[in-house]
């Protein structure tokens, strides 16, 4: 993998990688990663960063990021290749296994629940962002995201779009909405694999996207929370009619 590929895949993680807390180390850091996994933020073929990058960003010995990265291994969710071009690499995510594999995964789970939480955290991002600002750095990332969404293939939507919303989080400025995001995050990616991508949904996703993006760089923080309610009702529906 390219040089500049494997330093987009780090920034990727920025919104869910963060420094684990003293104590529990290696639970945390299998936590994140099984989250990164799980949002599709890397890709299947794709390498994780270098153990040195990842133990940095976690704050754990590499020891320790040895033994998460191992449990990962025997779960068939990662596999090591040595080489020059060797490391880490996330295999290909289960959604191949078709719907009966798919319905297995979220047959425990409470939809309304999880929608409900995710458009509160959503709205309440969106409101923070708008309300206080971002610098020209911040709102050069959340353009950066819109833009992928714009350019992403239909096969790599879901990804660009996770991106996306999991930077509308980090920017809020809060790293415990952040987190909770991105856990609520990797539940409804579970719940969008068991429906079609429609491409005039899509459409009209990608046309809130960039009103919310302009909300937020004009300031206009209830302008923001009405676009991300939509946005988020929009998605609800959709899963609510396959799902339901």
């Amino acid at each position: 993998m390219p040089k500049d590929a494997v330093g987009a895949v780090g920034d990727r993680l920025a919104p869910v990688l963060r420094q684990v807390r003293a104590g529990n180390g290696f639970e945390e850091a299998l936590e994140q990663i099984l989250q990164v996994v799980r949002l599709g933020l890397v890709a299947g073929g794709e390498r994780l960063p270098a153990e040195r990058e990842l133990a940095e960003r976690l704050g754990i010995s590499r020891v320790t990021l040895r033994e998460v990265l191992k449990v990962l291994q025997d779960q068939g969710l990662v596999e090591s290749r040595r080489g020059r071009y060797g490391g880490t690499f996330v295999l290909p995510r289960p959604t191949d296994a078709g719907e009966e594999e798919l319905r297995r995964r979220i047959a425990e789970v409470d939809i309304e629940d999880v929608l409900r939480f995710r458009e509160v955290l959503e709205v309440g991002a969106a409101g923070l962002c708008a309300g206080h600002g971002l610098t020209d750095e911040q709102a050069g990332r959340l353009r950066e995201a819109l833009a992928g969404t714009q350019e992403a293939p239909l096969g790599d939507y879901r990804r660009a779009d996770t991106l996306f919303h999991l930077t509308l989080a980090e920017l809020s400025g809060s790293p415990t909405l952040t987190a909770q995001y991105a856990a609520v995050r990797a539940t409804v990616n579970d719940l969008l694999d068991c429906i079609p991508l429609l491409v005039r949904n899509l459409e009209h996703s990608q046309r809130q996207h960039a009103a919310l993006v302009e909300a937020v760089l004009e300031g206009d923080a209830d302008g923001a929370r009405e676009v991300m309610r939509e946005h988020c009702a929009g998605t609800a529906a959709l899963l609510r009619g396959f799902l339901a």
